[in-house]
């Protein structure tokens, strides 16, 4: 099967500012042959992430909006790129954030900051090749080994709004301006809190804190 090349390098690349802006997804899919004793709707979803080399840890595919692109073709592009899935995209992000590179993590200036503009993905199709097959493992996990395997903060973060967004009422009629959207900065727990309070997520559903009262440890094992 034939598909695009990747697109490599960064000529084309948007930034606000100091900030390098990124597109990504959190794939999933419903499982509707499965019963659920509890009536929790978290239990019938899985969600796809991919692996690098030498690595344990996973990360949702994201990477550089570019200036000939919609945010929401980037995001849908990298997924396709990176993870080799097409599906429907949700045209409201789950939120943005603010985070610093993985070359930069150590730096005391600005440079290496990064927007990261995150959307939900129900996947319709599942390739057999994709343009970095070689790069990136995928792996379909439940929310709960999504959340411990996770190599990022703000990626957790991300995975939190989409499971309180699944919880939720989704046809409530609640749209948000992409401009209007709250900023997450990953390095502010706090911040993030009164941000999601204020966006109106102020009631942790029981999913999500089973999420986050279920990991003590940063282990992370999951069957291939």
């Amino acid at each position: 099967m034939s598909f695009l090349p990747a697109r490599k390098g960064r000529h084309r690349q948007r930034y606000e500012g100091h900030l390098r802006l990124v597109a990504g997804c959190v794939p999933y899919r419903l499982q509707k042959d499965i019963e659920d004793s509890n009536g929790s709707v978290t239990s019938r979803i899985t969600v796809l992430m991919i692996s690098t080399p030498n690595r344990d840890d996973l990360v949702f595919p994201k990477g550089g909006w570019e200036d000939d692109e919609t945010v929401h073709e980037a995001a849908c592009r990298e997924a396709l790129e990176e993870a080799g899935v097409k599906g429907i995209l949700d045209e409201d992000p789950l939120g943005v954030w603010e985070f610093r590179s993985k070359s930069r993590q150590n730096c005391c200036n600005m440079e290496g900051g990064c927007r990261g503009y995150m959307f939900a993905l129900e996947v319709t199709e599942e390739l057999d090749s994709w343009a970095e097959q070689t790069s990136y493992e995928r792996k379909w996990l439940s929310p709960d080994e999504a959340y411990k395997c996770c190599r990022y903060d703000w990626m957790r973060d991300a995975l939190r709004v989409f499971l309180r967004a699944i919880e939720d009422d989704r046809t409530s009629g609640r749209a948000e301006r992409l401009e209007e959207l709250p900023i997450f900065s990953a390095a502010n727990a706090m911040t993030e809190h009164q941000m999601l309070t204020s966006a109106g997520y102020s009631a942790k559903p029981p999913a999500v804190q089973h999420l986050e009262e279920s990991f003590t440890n940063n282990n992370c094992i999951v069957q291939g």
